[in-house]
């Protein structure tokens, strides 16, 4: 059973990201993050699991940079 405090609103979830709450509303509108609705009244809801794994994604780019300099033209 999911627990309410499993979840934070746009305001709590956009600082624990250190991002605007625009920012998360736009990064759910892009399909980036899931936003749960609240069965009473319909708020956004960010599960603190799913920032967690975004944060971790975001920090652990998949590839390593290429430190070559690059040519001037």
């Amino acid at each position: 059973m999911t627990k309410l405090s499993d979840y934070l609103r746009v305001s709590e979830a956009a600082e624990y990201l250190g991002i605007s709450p625009n920012t998360l509303r736009n990064w759910e509108r892009a399909g980036k993050i899931e936003a749960h609705r609240n069965p009473v009244n319909s708020y956004r809801l960010f599960k603190k699991e799913e920032l967690d794994a975004l944060l971790k994604q975001v920090q652990e780019p998949d590839e390593p940079k290429d430190n070559r300099p690059r040519k001037s033209k």
